[in-house]
């Protein structure tokens, strides 16, 4: 009886991965707003191309940029993520596979999501370096201060996770 009960909580629990899927159709749809606001943007830039300074011109292309690591960063968390809790993602033979599909592991994610989040982080500071008026205000000069702040912890971050995804390896073998 005991048994029976226990096999039966336990599928119960196996099965309850499932709830996750769509949380990451959700995310499959942010990928699809987000190529619209790129969309959007890239028109916005053609189109003001030569009456727009070439600073002007950087700082949307470095936007473009950005979205398209989130994008990727979107892409490696639904592909990661679906694989490690929920389910294998059966491709068949597609040749256009990529390589890391099914070798990123929970650890491995954790590190690519950090190392996104500060190239991410890191263009847009040199965004607002890009737009640094002529003469800053104490107001600009703070809100860089706090950006280069944040970005900073972004990257202790990463490298404290990589030290300690290290060490975890490490301890795991031996």
């Amino acid at each position: 009886m005991l048994e029976k009960i226990e096999k039966s909580l336990e599928k119960s629990i196996f099965n309850s991965r499932w709830m996750l899927a769509p949380f990451y159709l959700g995310l499959v749809l942010s990928v699809v707003l987000l190529f619209i606001k790129f969309a959007q943007e890239f028109w916005h830039l053609a189109s003001h191309v030569f009456e727009a300074s070439e600073a002007d011109i950087i700082v949307g292309i470095l936007a473009l940029v950005d979205m398209s690591l989130v994008g990727s960063l979107l892409l490696m968390i639904i592909f990661s993520g679906y694989e490690i809790f929920i389910s294998k993602i059966d491709t068949g033979d597609n040749k256009d596979r990529p390589d890391w599909m099914g070798k990123v592991d929970f650890s491995g994610l954790k590190l690519k999501v950090i190392g996104a989040i500060v190239a991410i982080s890191a263009i847009d500071l040199l965004k607002s370096f890009m737009d640094i008026p002529a003469e800053m205000s104490d107001g600009d000069a703070n809100s860089l201060k706090w950006k280069v702040i944040i970005h900073m912890a972004f990257v202790i971050s990463g490298v404290l996770f990589a030290v300690m995804d290290k060490v975890a390896g490490d301890t795991k073998k031996h």
